[in-house]
This record gives C-alpha cells, sequence and structure tokens, in this order.
C-alpha cells in the first residue's frame, strides 16, 4: 500500500509542480505586491500598506481626508456591462449555430466546426486591427456607404464601446459555439418530434426540450466568454482606443505608465477574486444539477 501510494504521488508531482510554478506562485506574488508600498519610479518598497485596495474605491484630498472616487467603480461596472452584453448575444447567435451543426450529417458537421475554428489560426491581434479597418471613418463600410450617397463618418464607430463589444463578440464567439455543439449534438433529436406530435410549437419545443438539454453548454460557454470578456485587453485598447477602459487595460496602465504597482495587483487580485466566486457558483450549480464539473 505504501509503494502504491508513494508511486501514485510520484506520478502526479510533475502536474503539482508546474500547477504551483505556473499558477500558484504567480497569484502569491502579486497577492504579496498589492500589500506593499508603491515606489514612485516604479515597483515597490518593503512595507504593508493597504493604500491599494483604498485607492479602489478613494482617493485623498490635500488634507489626507478619504474622498469617495467612482472613476475605478465605473470601469468595474463598464467591463461586467460589456462581458454580460457579449456573453448574451454570443449565447443568442451559438445557440441556432450549434443547433443547426448538431442537426447536419457528421461529414457537414466536421465541416462547420473546421470552419468554426479558422479564426483561430490567426493571431488575434492581427483579427482585432482587421476590425479597424472595418469600423473606423472611411474605413471599409463607410467608403462602401458613401458611393451611396452617405456622408463621410456615417459608419465610425471605432473608439466606441459598440467597438468594443463587436471586438469581443467577434472574439469569444466560438468559445460558445463549441459547448453548446458538444451538449447538442448527444440530444435525441426524436424528442422534438415527439414534442410537436404533443402540438407543441417551436418556440415551446425549444424553451422546454432543447434548452433544458443543452443546459450544460449553455453555463460553460456562457463562462467561457464572460470570464475572458471581463478581463479583455486587446479590443478595449485597439478598438476602444485607450479611451474606454476595461479591467485589462487598467491592469496595464498601472503596470507599464502610471508604475502603480501595488494598486495594479490589487486590480488583478480582486479580478481574480470575482472569477473564482464565478467558478464556485458555476460548480455548486453542476452539483445541484448534475452538470459536469469540468465545462464539458
Amino acid at each position: 500500500m505504501l509503494r502504491s501510494t508513494t508511486s501514485n504521488w510520484f506520478g502526479v508531482a510533475p502536474a503539482w509542480l508546474v500547477i504551483g510554478i505556473f499558477g500558484l506562485l504567480p497569484m502569491f506574488i502579486m497577492l504579496a505586491i498589492s500589500f506593499m508600498v508603491q515606489d514612485p519610479y516604479g515597483g515597490v518598497e518593503w512595507g504593508f500598506s493597504t493604500e491599494a485596495y483604498v485607492q479602489f474605491l478613494f482617493e485623498r484630498d490635500l488634507d489626507d481626508s478619504l474622498i469617495l472616487n467612482t472613476i475605478y467603480v465605473n470601469i468595474v461596472a463598464r467591463s461586467i456591462g460589456l462581458a454580460a452584453m457579449t456573453t448574451i448575444l454570443c449565447l443568442i447567435i451559438g445557440l441556432p449555430v450549434a443547433y443547426f451543426i448538431a442537426r447536419q450529417p457528421e461529414d457537414k458537421r466536421n465541416l462547420y466546426m473546421l470552419l468554426i475554428t479558422i479564426p483561430f489560426w490567426t493571431n488575434l491581434l492581427i483579427r482585432t486591427y482587421a476590425w479597424i479597418l472595418i469600423l473606423t471613418r472611411n474605413g471599409v463600410v463607410d467608403a462602401r456607404l458613401q458611393w451611396f450617397g452617405f456622408e463621410p463618418g456615417t459608419f465610425d464607430l471605432l473608439y466606441t464601446n459598440t467597438a468594443i463589444f463587436i471586438g469581443l463578440v467577434y472574439s469569444y464567439l466560438p468559445f460558445m459555439v463549441l459547448p453548446l455543439y458538444a451538449s447538442l449534438e448527444k440530444m435525441d433529436f426524436r424528442l422534438i418530434e415527439a414534442a410537436s406530435d404533443l402540438y407543441a410549437s417551436k418556440w415551446q419545443a425549444a424553451r422546454h426540450v432543447i434548452i433544458p438539454l443543452a443546459r450544460p453548454g449553455i453555463v460553460a460557454g456562457s463562462l467561457l466568454v464572460f470570464i475572458p470578456s471581463i478581463g479583455a485587453f486587446i479590443a478595449p485598447e485597439l478598438l476602444g482606443g485607450g479611451k474606454r477602459m476595461m479591467l485589462g487595460s487598467l491592469i496595464y496602465f498601472q503596470f507599464a505608465t502610471a508604475r502603480n504597482w501595488p494598486f495594479g495587483a490589487a486590480v488583478s487580485i480582486l479580478l481574480m477574486a470575482f472569477v473564482m466566486i464565478a467558478l464556485l457558483v458555476y460548480a455548486r450549480a453542476a452539483k445541484g444539477q448534475g452538470l459536469p464539473a469540468g465545462g464539458h
């Protein structure tokens, strides 16, 4: 028994080592930095301080009193709002797409899934730059509208929340389609025929048959879209022009420009805590409803 236990421990030791070095250690380093003192020239000074967390909600007046500051709260609200809207639109688009693919013959299903994954073959940075050419003034769409008599700038969405929203939906839509398809391909489509025989409308069949059976994919896909969207960096920076900051942009700004490492680390920890809470909520829902705890 002891030899078996030792063998099992050595078998999983490399995995725990990788998780510890590349997962837990950076997290604890960021946690430690968030409680250190800011160095005015960048980096941190040794010492304990909670100023980084206080700064998230307050700023200090000339007399060192605390004044409520909602700038960062607005950034959090914008991040959560855009991530939630991205998740909802990806679900609205992804569910019919996944259902359509699941109803196709197997050879066509493989082709459609290949088409869904093709965007991953190109770097996200390049694809986001392509959206700049589409959304900007005198860009691909705006120039074509001018042919029909529209004024220049009619389709100028660049550096707006709408541009960020479009970029997020485009970037993370495949993450919604894939888990939905994984759930729907296992569905017995004779249940839909049975519902139709019982005089159920298409909406009733979707509501009472398709959506309940696709629930594991809906939950998993929503998490796969919402979590990276709330911490997105490329879309807010390029499509928002840095004017519509999200949490990912805020963290980058604090480390690279403001040189306020403790505050950047504190925002990172708060974002990580929010993600962990979302994962715990999903884990509890998965345990209660028999969903796959791994999200697959």
